[in-house]
């Protein structure tokens, strides 16, 4: 087939995330200085990165931690009217103990600050697609079971 028969073909913007825990179970939100609101640790994945290299390389840039999770929680499709198709990519990032939450720090100036956040006030942080999404990723966490969705609900 020619350049001039292919078909069209969906060129989705790819981002990688990841939830990190603390010993009360609550969540790792970051304030990112560039945009309003919340967000979870993570960002896009460049040309030619693969999405958990993204993501190593997002935490480290964000939050100053090298964490190389591998385990996915959830994939989710969530285009958006002013962006387009999207394909968003959120890992298992564990548990973090009191020395890594020690060691946060923000050092290429993307991130203001961080919370833990309980799964009952995610609401008060984030927007709802985001709440979906991170909803969606606790409970694949909780079963042991990675997920697809859509817009942040599974099928």
């Amino acid at each position: 087939m020619t350049t001039t028969n292919t078909p069209p073909m969906a060129t989705p913007r790819i981002a990688a995330g990841a939830l990190f825990f603390d010993d009360e179970n609550r969540v790792l939100l970051v304030k990112p200085t560039y945009k309003a609101g919340w967000d979870i640790p993570g960002g896009y994945v460049e040309p030619g990165e693969s999405p958990h290299a993204a993501l190593v390389r997002e935490i480290k840039e964000e939050i100053g931690l090298t964490k190389e999770s591998t385990n996915i929680l959830a994939v989710d499709w969530a285009p958006t009217d002013r962006e387009g198709d999207k394909i968003l990519f959120v890992f298992d990032g564990g548990m973090l103990t009191k020395e890594e939450i020690s060691q946060i720090h923000f050092k290429d100036g993307e991130i203001a600050e961080c919370q833990f956040v309980s799964a009952t006030d995610l609401g008060r942080y984030l927007p709802p697609r985001l709440i979906r999404r991170v909803s969606t990723s606790i409970q694949a966490k909780q079963k042991g079971v990675p997920v697809y969705a859509e817009n942040g609900r599974t099928l």
